[in-house]
């Protein structure tokens, strides 16, 4: 017998109205006990609303596209998870895209899924399309940048504070004795996370009355190889680093290749600490001291505004969220291990 509306109201005690709303990710007038009945009642009965009766009803697809900037990254498969677990409790589906770091291609997109009339676009952007973004923020096209700020765009946004996690990991560094770390950063210089994670390199350093030289920072191209050749060649010069802070997980198993290149030893001859906990890092030899961020809750955040903003009436002023890292430390950093 197919569950409706009516069941999932009756069972939890609430009117038709209320079960509608929370459906689509407007909780404003219910309390987060009401809101937690629905839900768990909307799941018991595996409640699932018709898209395309709703879609009639409102004008709308619920369909909703991603854009994100590089999915080979394991990073991007717990945010998807949030967002994919959100629309499918609210009666959405989703369309996930892959820029590839390309901003012709991250454009195209963009417009591809207008075309296809979804509701709304979460995107994690790219660095050369400010005016779209513009424009699509004037048109008041429902849109929610996650990851990566747009400096000086007024947009909802869900980032994380990478100066934060810079911070934790260099700090933690310092203060096992390494006085001499490096900073491995991608190039373009005009992203937004990475940007943060040198600064918060370089703050934490500051606060311990340490000097950053150039030759501390090593920027290298964003594409597949370039990491290992650079760390191979930075450490043939024998220079008097003691650690590697890198910025990115993919970064991160690079480094290691070109230090098992050089027979340089983790973390008896060089600490490491890498950006973004993966479910291999504790398995690595050693295990891997990381900078955790709560992706999975950036997917939800996320999913959940654009769905709110795609269903008010009314305007609001843009949200923005930001969340919080935290530091697993294992051995890699050479101070043993706190957290598996």
């Amino acid at each position: 017998m197919k569950v409706t509306i009516d069941d999932v109201a009756r069972l939890a005690g609430v009117s038709k109205t209320t079960v509608s709303r929370i459906l689509n990710g407007n909780y404003s007038q219910a309390t987060e006990e009401t809101k937690d009945k629905v839900l768990k009642v909307i799941s018991e009965l595996n409640y699932r609303p018709n898209p395309m009766a709703r879609g009639l009803k409102q004008m709308r697809t619920n369909i909703i596209g991603i854009v994100l900037s590089n999915l080979s990254n394991p990073f991007w498969s717990r945010v998807l998870e949030g967002v994919e677990d959100t629309c499918r409790q609210s009666g959405y589906s989703l369309m996930v895209c892959n820029s590839s770091e390309d901003s012709a291609r991250e454009a195209e997109l963009i417009e591809g899924l207008q075309l296809r009339q979804v509701d709304g676009i979460i995107v994690n952007p790219t660095v050369n399309n400010r005016e779209l973004f513009e424009e699509i923020v004037k048109k008041k096209y429902p849109l929610i940048v996650i990851n990566r700020r747009i400096e000086g765009l007024d947009v909802d946004d869900v980032v994380m504070d990478n100066k934060r996690g810079a911070w934790l990991a260099v700090d933690h560094l310092l203060g096992a004795g390494r006085r001499k770390p490096v900073c491995v950063v991608y190039r373009p210089e005009g992203v937004s996370t990475w940007q943060d994670r040198l600064l918060g390199f370089e703050e934490a350093m500051s606060e311990k009355g340490l000097e950053v030289t150039e030759q501390q920072i090593l920027r290298v191209d964003n594409a597949i190889g370039r990491v290992k050749a650079a760390v191979i060649a930075y450490f043939k010069g024998k220079p008097d680093a003691d650690a590697i802070f890198s910025t990115n997980n993919m970064m991160t198993l690079e480094i290691l290749e070109g230090l098992k290149e050089l027979g340089l030893r983790v973390p008896e001859d060089i600490a490491l600490i890498g950006y973004d906990e993966t479910i291999w890092a504790k398995h690595l030899n050693p295990p891997l001291t990381t900078v955790r961020q709560p992706a999975y809750e950036m997917g939800k955040i996320a999913a959940k505004n654009l769905i709110q903003k795609i269903s008010s009436k009314t305007a609001r002023k843009p949200k923005h969220v930001v969340l919080e890292p935290d530091l697993i430390i294992r051995s890699s950093s050479g101070t043993g291990s706190t957290s598996s």
